[in-house]
């Protein structure tokens, strides 16, 4: 089968993807075999090309992954043969740890992140156990529903991370896939609550998508908004906004960090501007199986249409280097079939 491979990490602009001809893989029990359609573009993939997230070598990265059932695997039981699925970040989990028990098996140590630890959906075909893959709402074309399974579906967790109330003003700190998916959420379910994007630039492409879906506020990071923000979520991957939406805060503010790792240090925290007044900073780490049915549903329910830019497979370099330099807004997908 075709697929996109990484054999060896190094910066996107010297192309480190390969477009190979690789096995077809074999569903094991309790799997299903998909026929990938589509596989979302994500950040997370860059961070493990350019090496600040180690994945297996090689792997097929990928993990938002629409695509329908055409085998299944012995016991394997939940799904029909073309049926439609997806499949996101969280691959497998061991189901019995502390974390698991609870209900954070994103926390669990033997967690394993599709397209990193394992192949993902940057290919023809890939397999996954059934408990870890979703039927995707009609509602929605492939394209549309790859970038919900990731970006989604974490900015959801990190939107509940922050313990908005309707009418909290809430920023957001970067305007990209996530975020954009996320504005429809928050103004579904907090519909009195204000929202203010900082970009990179003022007049950047993601500050005009941001003014034209209707933000209360936009502005360039280091720039300080007419109202102090309850609550923000930081999606970018530089250190500066995490001490600038700090700033912003007001009394008792929590600031969601939606992210895996930042690509220059978060540096010049002073205490008593920055972390005083109760003020808090969580991280999202990973991501669970309820995560992604609940927000599969709300988005369905909404329904969100995301803004989806295409790219053919062996475009895969290409796509990772247009998003490293945000050259295009909303949701980036490979094309499979």
């Amino acid at each position: 089968m075709k697929a996109i491979v990484l054999r060896r990490t190094a910066p996107i602009e010297d192309d480190p993807l390969s477009y190979e001809d690789i096995p077809v893989p074999e569903p094991k029990a309790r799997e299903i075999f998909i026929e990938v359609s589509v596989c979302g573009v994500c950040r997370t993939e860059l961070d493990e090309v350019e090496g600040r997230l180690q994945p297996k070598i090689p792997v097929v990265p990928g993990h938002q992954v629409v695509g329908r059932v055409a085998k299944i695997g012995q016991a394997a039981e939940r799904f029909r043969i073309g049926e439609r699925v997806g499949v996101a970040w969280i691959y497998s989990s061991c189901g019995e740890c502390r974390f698991c028990r609870i209900g954070l098996e994103n926390l669990c140590a033997r967690f394993m992140g599709t397209g990193c630890d394992v192949d993902g959906g940057y290919a023809e075909y890939m397999v996954a156990h059934e408990d870890y893959a979703y039927k995707i709402p009609e509602v929605f074309s492939d394209a549309e529903a790859a970038p919900l399974l990731c970006a989604g579906a974490i900015g959801y967790r990190a939107l509940k991370l922050t313990r908005i109330e309707d009418g909290d003003v809430i920023g957001l700190y970067g305007f990209g896939s996530s975020a954009h998916i996320l504005f429809h959420v928050i103004r579904h379910l907090y519909p009195n609550s204000m929202i203010f994007v900082f970009t990179r630039r003022k007049g950047d492409a993601p500050s005009e998508l941001a003014r034209k879906m209707g933000a209360d506020w936009v502005g360039e990071t280091g720039e300080t908004p007419p109202l102090k923000m309850n609550c923000a979520i930081d999606t970018t991957p530089t250190g500066l906004p995490v001490r600038e939406a700090l700033r912003n805060l007001e009394k008792g503010g929590r600031l969601v960090m939606n992210l895996i790792r930042k690509e220059t240090p978060i540096t010049d925290l002073d205490y008593t501007q920055h972390f005083w007044w109760e003020k808090e900073v969580k991280s999202v780490a990973n991501i669970t199986r309820r995560d992604v049915a609940e927000f599969l549903g709300i988005a369905a329910r909404i329904p969100i249409k995301p803004e989806v830019v295409e790219f053919k497979l062996e475009e895969a370099n290409k796509a990772l280097s247009m998003l490293k330099y945000g050259k295009y807004c909303g949701s980036g997908v490979l094309r499979v079939r």
